[in-house]
């Protein structure tokens, strides 16, 4: 099967929950990655930075958007995340901030977007 043909099906398959979390999951991939590059791949580590950008840019368009089915006050703190997230990541390629603490934002986001454990319906003694 062609990783074409996989992309397809998973996103046929997959819930709007699923499709969030594995964009978080390539985005974050792609920070950690650029992180441990040099300091002279400016190209690469940027390509990183901007695709998370984009990613967040995404969030809060959706967020600001009429309809969104969110609670007003979880839409403002996803818009302000987005705000951060666009700041901090000028300071990574201007000033060599740290990856990490965009990875953590990340990571955060992907507990809340992961499936909540299944309770084993067997009593615990």
């Amino acid at each position: 099967m062609s990783i074409q043909a996989y992309q397809t099906a998973a996103q046929q398959t997959e819930s709007p929950r699923q499709t969030e979390y594995r964009a978080f999951a390539v985005a974050t991939r792609g920070l950690i990655d650029a992180a441990a590059l040099p300091a002279t791949e400016i190209g690469r580590r940027g390509e990183a930075l901007s695709k998370n950008r984009r990613l967040w840019s995404m969030l809060a368009a959706d967020c600001a958007a009429e309809g969104n089915v969110l609670p007003p006050a979880l839409r403002a703190q996803i818009i302000s995340l987005s705000i951060f997230v666009d700041r901090y990541s000028g300071q990574v390629m201007r000033e060599g901030q740290s990856f990490d603490v965009l990875v953590e934002i990340n990571r955060t986001i992907m507990q809340g977007l992961s499936p909540t454990p299944v309770q084993s319906a067997a009593p615990q003694y």
